[in-house]
């Protein structure tokens, strides 16, 4: 069996070395030394003023929106994760979603203007499967209208844009670091951003609003991260480099092999660093999709329509809007095994099976 995604993990006596640090300590939780030194090293790494690390991702973006206080419309993307979506509704905003680009399957920032009402508050973009938005565009109009700016960079580690992280970018960018991707810590999540302001108030909204051990400065959530996953993440740093360029060696390669096939793939700006996260296929039609996803499976061949369906049909949505590009292209869709582990053997072996389907 291929798995879709199968997450690294570094040497079990590195882990257990932590594991007996943690044990000698007694100290779990609670914003522990590791956390800390995770924390730090992430700003370091990747160049931030300011990183949070929170317990996941999805805690990051209701987080997120909190901290920057937004009320009433959000304007956001139909084509990602549900938790892009279940976040704004969670927090009490409505949200407004504008159709995506074909090409990069981002939010197309060239229609965003015409859904800009009194009640939009804020602009909530995902950098869909790594490749980054139109971010100078996206900052523009969030400026003319006096609009905060939320960057979902789930799938964004390691990218760089301009010299700088992508996180760097927004008010508030949020991450995952959930055992599925490329730089993991078991279940995690962080948020960067580079006002003092924001970062004290995410400070106090992730551990109960903890103003001082006797005061509380609002209402607050327990967003914290443990020792043990900040662990994996400290050792996981260490291969993140070789992680990222073995991604690369197989993503080029099903680009090669499947090219000239009659599938569509979304389109790479050339112009930032890439992590090569995920290989997503564009099939003709969803019947296509259907079969290929049937035979893929009889071999023992996992795949996942991601992103499906298009969040703005999700069943709670209650102001409906019209994304027929998004609509279309998560019945298509399909995301291929993309993984450390994954050998270039299996890869060929993956697109010799597509190519007998198509």
């Amino acid at each position: 069996m291929i798995p879709i995604n199968r997450p690294f993990l570094p040497p079990k006596e590195e882990y257990i070395k932590f594991v007996k640090e943690i044990w000698e300590r007694n100290w779990l939780t609670n914003n522990g030394p590791l956390v800390i030194k995770l924390e730090n090293e992430l700003v370091d790494i990747l160049n931030l003023k300011h990183l949070k690390y929170v317990s996941n991702g999805t805690i990051a973006l209701q987080i997120a929106i909190k901290a920057l206080d937004l009320k009433g419309d959000i304007i956001t993307t139909p084509f990602s994760y549900v938790a892009t979506t279940s976040s704004i509704v969670w927090e009490g905003c409505n949200p407004v979603f504008v159709d995506i680009n074909e090409s990069s399957l981002n939010i197309d920032p060239d229609k965003i203007e015409k859904f800009i009402t009194p009640n939009t508050s804020a602009i909530l973009a995902t950098h869909v499967f790594g490749n980054i938005c139109e971010v100078n565009k996206i900052s523009e109009i969030a400026n003319r209208y006096g609009l905060k700016v939320i960057y979902d960079a789930a799938h964004a580690f390691g990218i760089e844009f301009n010299g700088k992280s992508i996180f760097s970018y927004g008010d508030i960018s949020t991450t995952s670091f959930h055992s599925t991707k490329l730089f993991h810590t078991i279940e995690g999540g962080a948020l960067v951003t580079n006002d003092n302001n924001i970062d004290n108030r995410i400070g106090l909204l992730r551990n109960f609003g903890h103003d001082g051990p006797d005061n509380f400065s609002g209402v607050g959530i327990n967003g914290k991260n443990s020792e043990f996953h900040a662990a994996m993440g400290l050792l996981n740093l260490n291969y993140i480099e070789q992680i990222i360029e073995k991604r690369k060696i197989l993503y080029t390669t099903y680009l090669r092999l499947l090219k000239d096939v009659g599938l569509g793939f979304q389109v790479i700006q050339n112009d930032f660093k890439y992590n090569y996260s995920y290989f997503p296929i564009i099939c003709q039609s969803e019947k296509q999709l259907l079969s290929l996803v049937e035979y893929l499976s009889s071999k023992k061949i996992n795949t996942r329509r991601y992103f499906y369906p298009s969040l703005s049909s999700l069943n709670y949505i209650v102001d409906k809007q019209y994304t027929p590009i998004s609509d279309s292209i998560s019945k298509r869709i399909l995301c291929l095994p993309l993984f450390y582990d994954l050998t270039q053997d299996e890869v060929v072996f993956i697109c010799d099976k597509i190519k007998e389907v198509l």
